[in-house]
């Protein structure tokens, strides 16, 4: 992504073991870390927020190129917050705020209970509480019982494309998906997600691993009544690939200083569809307006 005149731009890698982990740092101002692919996500944040933030993204091992046989240790939850302090060391990184964006929320607030010397906020964008059956059924209720049948037709017509999609590219079986669940995802439920994964690498070893048992059983609950770091959830209405805003309501008792923003026409990925209410919601809850 080409940067404005007067923005600071630099990239790199950090090597973890079997991985090449990138990053790149855009902008300028307070730092805040935004977990998850160091290509993927500079294209979903605006211009904006970089005259405002230093933004530092950074992969973790679910999108980092790789050498030799992976196995589970090396898609371990516990690696991916070592590599995230591992990062910080690396850049020189002291206090900042952290973002992740759907399950790299997770990841986040992880970091958070482990180094609360180092965050001064959370940010979970599109976050449910967890990947639980319990919490998936939900999810599945709002769509069958709110949604439009022509936003269903489209899902319908982009699954019945998902096979030969990954016929063609099994190696890309996860971009594949998400692309097709756009319906979904996206408030605008014809919304063409390719080019944000143009050139992303996905491993999908750590990505079965992760989305598919460790948050699927993840507690958030464990040490969370004794972080005392400001939270912030960033959700939009039309995002039926995770629980549903009202799951989080059991959660609030356990957060110190819980702030919720519900995104009235976005799906799961607010920072794009809803920019500029993204950035005011963000600016504000860090300090910055």
């Amino acid at each position: 992504m080409t940067i404005d005149n007067g923005y600071s731009s630099e990239a790199g890698h950090l090597h973890s073991g079997p991985f090449d982990l990138g990053y790149k740092i855009e902008g300028s101002g307070p730092t805040l870390l935004i977990i998850g692919s160091a290509v993927y996500y500079p294209r979903t944040f605006s211009q904006s927020l970089r005259r405002h933030l230093r933004l530092v993204f950074a992969d973790h091992r679910g999108f980092a190129p790789s050498q030799g046989n992976l196995s589970t240790v090396d898609a371990s939850f516990e690696a991916v917050i070592e590599d995230i302090e591992r990062m910080r060391e690396h850049l020189g990184l002291e206090r900042f705020a952290i973002l992740g964006h759907s399950g790299h929320g997770y990841m986040a607030l992880e970091y958070a209970k482990r180094h609360p010397d180092r965050v001064s906020h959370v940010v979970m964008v599109a976050t449910g509480p967890s990947h639980s059956p319990r919490h998936m059924a939900a999810a599945d209720r709002l769509w069958a019982e709110t949604v439009a049948p022509e936003r269903k037709a489209i899902f319908d017509r982009e699954m019945a494309i998902l096979g030969s999609d990954i016929a063609e590219k099994p190696e890309e079986r996860f971009k594949s998906l998400l692309i097709r669940l756009g319906a979904k995802s996206w408030y605008d439920a014809a919304f063409d997600a390719r080019p944000l994964w143009e050139g992303v690498t996905v491993n999908k070893l750590v990505f079965d691993h992760l989305w598919g048992e460790v948050f699927r059983d993840i507690d958030l609950r464990q040490g969370l009544d004794r972080l005392k770091i400001p939270i912030m959830l960033a959700l939009g209405r039309f995002d039926y690939l995770v629980a549903p805003a009202s799951t989080w309501d059991e959660y609030r008792a356990d957060v110190s200083d819980l702030t919720i923003r519900l995104f009235e026409k976005s799906g799961h990925t607010p920072q794009l569809e809803q920019s500029a209410a993204f950035d005011d919601a963000l600016l504000e809850f860090l300090g910055r307006r």
